[in-house]
């Protein structure tokens, strides 16, 4: 038996970024554990970094190219795959245009350095501007906000949680995902030091969170009404005193146009709006402007509704009139070892925005993607540019994009569509072509994306621990020789490992971080806090912070308008909620993931409950514009009355999940609607669902 060998890796499901310790036989992993001397999870470990080896080890997983015949999939050899995947793409391109090759990239690429580097190639190898991600299932608010405000996507202002005196939270639940668009693994115990030094810490969320638990003050909230609290404590801020603006001063734009546009939120009507009490909303704005030092950090909730744009910018707004922004304590910009808004420039670069609209309904574009709300009517809609093929890579939007199973029935009707992924799953089992793909040990780790949202800079790199199955080629290969394929290219890129060795000396830290240099130490590397550096790395035109664009003050009297026209046949109101075992949909095939009881229920306050005649434990139909499914109630006064929640990524029908837990699970997308999206971003709007509840 080979002797016991260690890595040091970070874990990449999430955005956490976890420091792990694995030991391995060469062959096998023996145990993962934390490693306590990660300079950014610093011994926080969650279940799913346990888990890595499962994807592995899958005996569901695919591990060969599959070519469907009929109604089943036969093995095929590689370069079979290839020419097949070129000849049908350049067919369906040559009958139907450039458009009607279709791309849908999921989320596991944001964790892959390979996939990030690699992908653009692909997609300019098939000509097509139908791209759709994962990206505007959840996130594209925040890129929206600091597009227009600070000329960048990825220019993002992350909370410096570490130093702060008052963390607000709205519609976040970071103890659970320990940071979202924040990495920040261990999130509770940072919390708890905040108030250890005498800080405070508020939620706000129309259900009673881990985190709000946690927090010690937590304030219910009506579904997508987030940004009239925002933008009331802006008008309470701006009315008692002149905004202070800190070293910004200088470079900010816009502050008059945001004191009128404030003007009609004040805390009574606001009051109204979000059921939160006037009298409250006056002391969380005048506590926050007094704080020292302060951050307003706005998530999930805050982003998956239908002003989850208006919202990140109110909470931009917010940190920046109470010189928060750029600030100690409040929202900073990392200088990562590899810096991706530099390698991605648009200095100097005047831009109209949206850069597109779609097709059919008019969804705006940013960063070249369209919503994926649009895809299943892109698809089903005749005429030029219609989606006649569609090329999937690590994404399963039938379960985790809105209304999935109308983009199920849509796929159904395509000319061809390839998958790369691990699983024959909801989405890829409609694939003519399915192309296996590696996992997170059998790939170098670098994590590109998430240190640029890391609460503290630190780097680390990690060589594969594993060969892929079969001697298949890693997923960056795949994706290169695919574009060959398609471009009649002989040759295929540099490996990944090679351009970070190029990169990492261009960066912030180029004077001290070597890929050489990583490998030798083998473990993570502290680069120290976050500090202020916007004055320079503002990506506008003109050099300077726009506090209020003119697109979200067009959609104020959208806001205004907002009343409550509660449908009486569906007058509950539906959000999410995320577990700390589940990850999206892909995670839910490794058994020490799901086990356990169920975890897949509709949460109802005890109000609504005995109204309804609902009892825990038993079923209940929930039903919305675009369907209906049937599961467990739990009866909990977490949930705010006229609110329910049903958890992201359940809903599996293959895999190895037992028939009665498969049967006892549904997809919240089997109610989700896309047609309600935030229409500055495009955003799908998951929350705010109305919905009915019957008993069974």
């Amino acid at each position: 038996m080979a002797e016991p060998m260690v890595q040091y890796r970070s874990c990449n499901i999430c955005e956490a970024m976890c420091g792990l310790i694995v030991t391995h036989d060469g062959s096998d992993v023996l145990s993962i554990r934390p490693d306590p001397d990660d300079p950014l999870s610093r011994g926080h470990i969650c279940p799913k970094a346990v888990a890595l080896q499962d994807f592995r080890t899958d005996p569901d997983r695919v591990t060969k190219p599959l070519l469907k015949r009929g109604t089943d999939f036969e093995e095929i050899s590689w370069d079979e795959a290839y020419d097949h995947a070129a000849e049908r793409i350049r067919a369906v391109q040559a009958t139907h245009g450039q458009d009607a090759v279709a791309v849908y990239l999921g989320n596991p690429n944001a964790h892959k350095f390979g996939n990030m580097l690699n992908l653009p190639t692909l997609i300019k190898a098939i000509g097509t501007g139908n791209r759709f991600s994962s990206a505007t299932a959840d996130q594209i608010p925040h890129h929206v906000a600091s597009i227009h405000m600070l000329g960048h996507p990825m220019l993002m202002p992350i909370p410096d949680i570490d130093r702060t005196d008052f963390l607000l939270i709205i519609g976040g639940n970071p103890v659970i995902s320990n940071g979202s668009m924040m990495t920040a693994p261990g999130y509770g115990r940072r919390m708890d030091a905040i108030r250890a030094r005498g800080g405070r810490v508020v939620v706000i969320d129309p259900r009673r969170t881990e985190t709000a638990e946690r927090a010690g003050e937590h304030h219910f909230i009506r579904p997508e009404t987030d940004a009239w609290l925002i933008l009331s404590m802006i008008h309470v801020i701006l009315v008692d005193g002149p905004a202070r603006l800190g070293h910004l001063a200088p470079l900010v734009d816009g502050l008059q146009a945001l004191t009128d546009a404030v003007e009609p939120f004040t805390p009574e009507a606001t009051a109204a709006a979000t059921g939160i009490e006037a009298e409250t909303i006056r002391r969380l704005a005048r506590d926050f402007a007094a704080a020292p030092r302060a951050v307003c950090y706005a998530r999930m909730g805050a982003s998956t509704q239908s002003f989850g744009t208006l919202c990140q910018w109110a909470a931009n707004a917010l940190n920046i009139v109470t010189a928060n922004f750029d600030a100690e304590g409040g929202a900073m910009f990392t200088t990562p070892a590899l810096d991706y808004v530099g390698l991605t420039s648009r200095k100097g670069k005047a831009r109209t925005y949206p850069e597109r609209r779609s097709r059919v309904s008019g969804q705006p574009l940013y960063n070249g993607e369209f919503p994926v709300s649009t895809l299943a009517e892109e698809i089903e809609t005749p005429g030029s540019g219609q989606i006649r093929a569609l090329v999937t890579v690590a994404g399963n939007p039938v379960l985790t994009a809105p209304n999935g199973r109308r983009i199920e029935r849509a796929l159904t009707g395509l000319d061809f569509m390839m998958s790369l992924d691990i699983h024959v799953n909801d989405t890829t089992r409609h694939a003519d072509l399915i192309l296996p793909g590696t996992v997170a040990l059998e790939e170098p780790m670098y994590d590109m994306v998430f240190h640029t949202f890391a609460v503290r800079n630190t780097v680390g790199f990690a060589p594969a621990l594993f060969a892929p199955p079969h001697g298949n080629p890693s997923e960056w290969e795949v994706i290169t020789r695919l574009a060959a394929r398609l471009t009649g290219a002989n040759h295929i890129g540099p490996a990944p490992e090679q351009v970070l060795g190029m990169l990492l000396p261009e960066g912030f830290h180029g004077d001290k971080v070597t890929l050489d240099g990583l490998r030798s130490r083998g473990r993570p590397m502290d680069l120290g806090p976050l500090v202020a550096n916007l004055s320079d790395r503002l990506e506008t035109p003109d050099g300077r912070l726009n506090l209020a664009p003119g697109a979200f003050l067009d959609d104020l009297p959208r806001l205004l308008a907002l009343a409550d026209h509660r449908d009486t046949s569906r007058p509950f109101a539906l959000i999410g909620r995320r577990q700390v075992r589940s990850h999206n949909s892909w995670t839910q095939n490794s058994p020490r993931l799901v086990k356990g009881r169920n975890r897949c229920t509709v949460e109802v306050n005890p109000e609504d409950a005995a109204r309804l005649g609902l009892s825990d434990g038993a079923d209940v139909v929930v039903t919305s514009a675009t369907g209906s499914v049937t599961l467990p109630v739990e009866i909990t006064p977490a949930m705010a009355p006229g609110v329910v929640s049903i958890p992201q990524g359940w809903g599996q029908k293959n895999g190895r999940l037992s028939a009665a837990t498969q049967t006892a699970t549904v997809s919240i997308n089997d109610l989700t609607d896309d047609s309600r999206t935030d229409p500055l971003s495009g955003n799908a709007a998951f929350n705010g669902l109305p919905v009915a509840l019957h008993p069974v």
